[in-house]
């Protein structure tokens, strides 16, 4: 059985909807459905009726995000240099961090609110893990480095450039250098003549 279209107004509900929200995330204001609500000038019931949780509203928002980086990881998994497909992932993922406010809290929820997200993460752990397998077998990283350890190390980049970053202008490039510390230190040590 498939679900009928949305009416033309229910569409541009859930659009306004959306809209509103990002202005909330990209302004640091947490979701509440009823500040959506009112900023969207549309009823309350219209909103739960979309979004049934502030978290199913942050996942939507940050939908287009994940599903770029998704994209961005099989364009990086089709690349035959395995050093460069990590790290140009690796950018890719570190720049979505700084500049889209709703991946950070969505990634690292323990939990997520809709199968869309679900799938997304999980896909990108799966590319995640290849890319750094690819890397590890082609003797570019260390042959310690986890894929687990890729989260919490972008996370900690994310985190000092917030912390540390200097001017929003200036954030991307003190991404890009942390970054690159990062990537300069995980790979194997080199031999001494």
């Amino acid at each position: 059985m498939t679900t009928p279209p949305l009416r033309k107004d229910a569409v541009r509900n859930w659009e306004r909807i959306v809209a509103v929200a990002r202005d909330l995330v990209d302004q640091g204001t947490a979701l509440q459905l009823n500040d959506v609500a009112r900023r969207a000038g549309l009823g309350v019931a219209t909103v739960y009726r979309n979004f049934a949780t502030p978290e199913a509203l942050l996942e939507t928002v940050a939908a287009p995000c994940l599903e770029g980086l998704a994209a961005q990881g099989e364009r990086a998994l089709a690349d035959p240099d395995p050093w460069r497909a990590l790290t140009g992932f690796l950018t890719h993922v570190l720049e979505a961090q700084l500049h889209d406010a709703a991946l950070p809290p969505v990634a690292a929820a323990p939990e997520d609110t809709l199968p869309r997200t679900t799938a997304l993460k999980a896909s990108l752990t799966s590319v995640g893990t290849t890319l750094l397998g690819r890397a590890r077998d082609a003797g570019v990283v260390r042959p310690g480095l986890a894929a687990a350890d890729l989260v919490p190390l972008m996370c900690g980049i994310a985190h000092a450039v917030n912390v540390h970053g200097g001017t929003p202008g200036h954030r991307t490039e003190t991404g890009h250098r942390y970054l690159a510390t990062l990537l300069e230190g995980v790979r194997p040590p080199t031999p001494h003549a």
